[in-house]
C-alpha cells in the first residue's frame, strides 16, 4: 500500500468532527475501522507508519496516527507521544486516543487481554487482585501499574497510588496519565507543590490537556507561583 493508498483508505472512513457525540461516532466507526485495520495490517509495516506520522503531509499524518492507534505497539510509543504536539488537532486527537490503546496492549497480546479483563471485573477488590497477579508475571508492564494506581486512588490509598504512578513513569516516561494521576493523589495528600510539579510534568508531555492547565494556574495562584522559575 503506497502513501496515497493509505490516505485514500483513511478518507473513506466517516470523518467525525471534534466535539461530536462519542457514542454515535463509535457506533458508526466500528465496521469501517475493522476494514481499515485489516488493510493496514496486511500492507503496512509499523516503521513505515511511524515515518509517515512525522511527514510534512497533514493527511498522511492523520492516517498514520489512526493506523498506529489500531495496530501500533510500544515501539511506536515515543512517536505517538511526539504527535501529541502536532500542529493539526485531528492528528493530536488520534495520537491522544491511540497512545492509550498502545499502552493497554503492552508488549504482548496476552498481557493486553489480561489487562482488559482485569479492568472489566465487577468490583475493586477483584480488579486489584487481578492486577497484582498480572504485575507478578509482568513486572515491566507500565499500564498495569497505572491501572492499579487508579484503583488505589479510588480506595483513598493515595500514597500507594503515587508509588504506582512513579513505577509507571519509570517504565514509560511519556505516560502523561500517570503524571496527572500522581498530581491528583498529591492534592488529596495536601501536598500542593508536589501536585503542581506532577501536573506540569504531564503538560510537558501533552500540552493540550486544557483542564489540567486550568488546575495548574489555580495551584500557581494559591502558592504564589507566577511562573515555573519562581517555584
Amino acid at each position: 500500500m503506497s502513501v496515497s493508498l493509505l490516505v485514500e483508505a483513511y478518507l473513506k472512513l466517516p470523518q467525525p468532527q471534534l466535539g461530536d457525540d462519542p457514542d454515535l461516532v463509535e457506533a458508526g466507526m466500528r465496521g469501517p475501522l475493522r476494514e481499515f485495520r485489516s488493510e493496514v495490517r496486511a500492507k503496512y509495516a509499523e516503521g513505515t507508519l511511524q515515518r509517515l506520522l512525522v511527514s510534512e503531509d497533514e493527511a498522511s499524518r492523520r492516517a498514520a496516527a489512526l493506523a498506529l492507534s489500531l495496530v501500533g505497539t510500544m515501539k511506536s510509543n515515543r512517536t505517538m507521544a511526539n504527535a501529541l504536539r502536532d500542529s493539526d488537532p485531528i492528528v493530536r486527537h488520534h495520537a491522544n486516543d491511540g497512545i492509550w490503546e498502545i499502552w493497554f496492549r503492552g508488549d504482548t497480546i496476552e498481557r493486553g487481554v489480561q489487562l482488559q479483563e482485569a479492568t472489566r471485573l465487577p468490583d475493586q477488590q477483584q480488579i486489584m487482585a487481578a492486577l497484582d497477579d498480572l504485575i507478578r508475571g509482568a513486572a515491566d508492564f507500565a499500564e498495569a501499574y497505572n491501572q492499579r494506581a487508579i484503583v488505589h486512588f479510588r480506595r483513598g490509598e493515595y500514597s500507594k497510588a503515587v508509588t504506582d504512578c512513579e513505577r509507571t513513569l519509570r517504565l514509560n516516561p511519556v505516560h502523561f496519565g500517570a503524571a496527572s494521576g500522581m498530581g491528583q493523589s498529591y492534592l488529596r495528600m495536601n501536598k500542593p507543590r508536589a501536585a503542581l510539579r506532577a501536573f506540569q510534568r504531564a503538560l510537558d508531555i501533552n500540552p493540550h490537556l486544557d483542564d489540567l492547565r486550568d488546575t495548574v494556574r489555580e495551584l500557581q495562584a494559591a502558592l504564589g507561583d507566577g511562573s515555573r522559575e519562581e517555584q
